[in-house]
C-alpha cells in the first residue's frame, strides 16, 4: 500500500483513537523502513540547526529536557502495553521485547536527565 494512502488511513484511525495493526512482517518491515527514512531525512535538518544554535552547554539543555519528556511519556505508555501483554499472556518473546524496551527507555531518560543536570553544572562552573 502506498505511503500516502496508509498515512491517510492511519490519520483517520488516529482521529478516533484507533491504531492500525499489521498482520504480516513484510508490511511491518516496509513501515519500519519508511519511518527510518523519514526520521533520518529530518535528522539532517536538525543537525544543521543544532550546530548553529547550540553554542554552549546550556544551549543544549532545552532540547535534552524536551526529548526526555517525550521519551518518558512514551515509556510510561509502553509500560501500559507491557502490562496488557502480560495480563493477556501474550507470547513470551513479545513480552520479553517489551520489557527490554521499557527498561532501555527508562535508562535513556536517566541519561538525558543527567545530561540536563550536567549542562546546568557546566554553565554554573563557567561563571555565568
Amino acid at each position: 500500500m502506498p505511503l500516502t494512502r496508509r498515512s491517510l488511513m492511519d490519520a483517520a484511525a488516529a482521529r478516533f483513537g484507533w491504531r492500525r495493526a499489521y498482520g504480516d512482517t513484510t508490511t511491518v518491515d516496509e513501515l519500519l523502513t519508511e519511518q527510518s527514512e523519514a526520521a533520518y531525512t529530518e535528522a539532517a535538518d536538525h543537525a544543521a540547526l543544532a550546530t548553529a544554535k547550540n553554542t554552549d552547554a546550556l544551549a543544549v539543555q532545552p532540547g535534552v529536557l524536551d526529548t526526555r519528556g517525550r521519551i518518558l511519556a512514551d515509556v510510561l505508555s509502553l509500560e501500559g502495553v507491557l502490562a496488557g501483554a502480560r495480563s493477556r499472556s501474550l507470547p513470551s518473546e513479545v513480552v520479553k521485547r517489551l520489557e527490554d524496551v521499557v527498561d532501555h527507555g527508562h535508562e535513556v531518560t536517566v541519561l538525558l536527565a543527567a545530561a540536563a543536570v550536567r549542562a546546568a553544572a557546566a554553565h554554573t562552573s563557567s561563571g555565568n
